[in-house]
């Protein structure tokens, strides 16, 4: 996944300069799943401030998922769903990289329920190209093309690429706080 980064900062008279401009360094291509992979754009902490610093801040990190009010940009390339059934693919595999390579929202997901997830934020994703499904907990599945937009609430939900392409997802994560929900 090859994805260009300008971003903007601030030079010690205040005047707005580019700060970086060149290939995201968070990067990771799967191995034991072949066409999958991310690009971590950038992150915020809770109520970040501004001018920020010229700092990088997704650089050593290793989780995903944003604090409560941070924020967290991440592009995901999806590869077609047929890819995790070719011979020779390696669940045990899979999922130990996912683990390793993110760790927070590897434990969301629910091994009984292949893809299915939840997390404790708020997600706009943006179809930048290929087609997904959207699947949530009732079973209805969405079909999204480029330019639609899903905001994901804090659902239990999975993506899936039912395609013979793979699809590129823009998800722009905020962090929240989850409240128990009282049934009567």
């Amino acid at each position: 996944m090859a994805i260009r980064r300008v971003v903007t900062g601030h030079d010690n008279n205040g005047r707005s300069v580019v700060i970086f401009d060149g290939a995201t360094p968070r990067t990771v291509n799967f191995e034991s799943i072949p066409g999958h992979a991310f690009a971590q754009i950038w992150t915020t902490p809770l109520s970040p401030v501004l001018p920020a610093g010229n700092a990088d801040p997704t650089e050593g990190q290793i989780g995903l998922l944003p604090p409560a009010g941070g924020t967290s940009l991440l592009i995901v390339t999806f590869p077609p769903d047929r890819t995790m059934s070719t011979p020779g693919f390696d669940p045990v595999a899979a999922g130990e990289e996912c683990v390793a390579r993110m760790p927070d929202l590897a434990r969301t997901f629910e091994p009984e329920y292949p893809g299915m997830h939840r997390t404790d934020t708020v997600d706009y994703a943006i179809v930048l190209s290929g087609e997904i499904w959207l699947e949530v907990d009732d079973g209805n599945e969405t079909l999204l093309c480029p330019n639609d937009v899903v905001v994901q609430q804090g659902t239990r939900h999975a993506w899936r690429n039912k395609s013979d392409t793979p699809s590129t997802v823009a998800f722009f994560m905020v962090g929240a706080c989850r409240q128990q929900v009282r049934t009567a």
